[in-house]
C-alpha cells in the first residue's frame, strides 16, 4: 500500500457514522444518475464500490437489482450491512477485488476514484469484473472546484492553514485532469470503451453546524489537516468558515452550496 492509499486509510477510519452525517448526504445527490448510467434494474448483477453507508445500494436493491458492496473502511461495511441487509457487504479495497474475472453486469463507484492511489489501476479492476457487455460508472468531483466545494479549503487558506507535508498527492504519473476529456481518457486508458462523461452541478443545502461537523470529525484531507492544526489555528479556521459561509446562506440561515461533478461511464465491449 502507497502512502497515498495508507493516508485515505486513516483519513476515513472509524468515521462512517459522521460521514453519513454529513458529507454523505452531498453525495447522494448523484446516486440515480450512476446507477442509470451503469443500467441498474431488476434482474442486474451489481458491484458497488466504495459503498460508504449504503446509499447506491440501497436505491439497487429498490430497483430489484442482485446487489454485492464492498469498502475498504471497516466501519462503513459494518454500517452499510445493518442499512442495507438485502446487499452482500464485505470488506475489500481497490485495486484488488475478490470477484472472478466478468462476475457482474454493473460496476459502480461513487466518488471513490477521488480516494485511491493508482486510479488506472482501479478502473482496470472494476473492468476485470464487469462482465461481456457490462457497465462501468463512476462519479468522481471535478477540477476546478466549485465554489460550494471551495468553501472549507478557503477558510483554511483564509486561517494561513498550510497543507502539512504529511498529507500526500498523487504521483505525477497517476494524476489526471479532472475534466470530462480526462475522466473518458482514464476509462478508455483502463480498457474500456465508448467512453462517456456528463458534468452534473446542483446546489447541495446543509445547515451550517452539519456541514462543518464533516471536518470537525476529520472526515477526507479537509478534515485530517484541521485536526493537523495547533487549537488556535484550528479556531480560525472556524471563524473564517463562518464568514465564508455568510456567501451562501439562504433566508432560513442553511447554506446553499454550489457544486460540480463528473459522471463517466463505459462499457467492457
Amino acid at each position: 500500500m502507497g502512502d497515498f492509499d495508507a493516508f485515505e486509510r486513516e483519513a476515513w477510519a472509524g468515521r462512517a457514522e459522521a460521514y453519513a452525517r454529513s458529507f454523505g448526504l452531498l453525495c447522494a445527490h448523484t446516486v440515480p444518475m450512476l446507477l442509470d448510467a451503469a443500467g441498474v434494474g431488476a434482474g442486474v448483477r451489481v458491484l458497488d464500490v466504495g459503498t460508504g453507508p449504503g446509499t447506491a445500494a440501497a436505491l439497487a436493491v429498490r430497483r430489484g437489482a442482485e446487489v454485492h458492496a464492498v469498502d475498504a473502511e471497516p466501519s462503513m461495511v459494518e454500517r452499510a450491512a445493518r442499512a442495507v441487509p438485502e446487499a452482500a457487504v464485505q470488506h475489500a479495497m481497490l485495486p484488488e477485488l475478490p470477484f472472478a474475472d466478468g462476475e457482474f453486469d454493473a460496476v459502480v463507484a461513487n466518488f471513490v476514484v477521488n480516494h485511491v492511489g493508482r486510479p488506472a489501476d482501479a478502473l482496470a479492476e472494476l473492468r476485470r469484473v464487469a462482465g461481456p457487455g457490462g457497465r462501468v460508472a463512476v462519479t468522481i468531483w471535478s477540477a476546478p472546484p466549485a465554489p460550494g466545494q471551495a468553501l472549507l479549503g478557503r477558510a483554511l487558506e483564509a486561517a494561513g492553514a498550510a497543507r502539512p507535508s504529511s498529507v500526500p498527492t498523487l504521483a505525477a504519473e497517476d494524476d489526471f485532469a479532472r475534466t470530462e476529456e480526462g475522466l473518458t481518457g482514464l476509462l478508455t486508458a483502463a480498457g474500456l470503451v465508448g467512453a462517456r462523461c456528463a458534468t452534473l452541478s446542483w446546489n447541495h443545502v446543509a445547515d451550517p453546524e452539519v456541514w462543518w461537523s464533516g471536518p470537525a470529525a476529520g472526515i477526507a484531507t479537509v478534515g485530517q489537516i484541521l485536526h493537523s492544526l495547533p487549537p488556535d489555528t484550528a479556531a480560525e479556521v472556524r471563524r473564517q468558515y463562518d464568514v465564508l459561509a455568510a456567501e451562501f446562506r439562504t433566508d432560513s440561515g442553511a447554506l446553499s452550496l454550489p457544486h460540480t461533478a463528473l459522471l463517466g461511464w463505459a462499457t467492457t465491449s
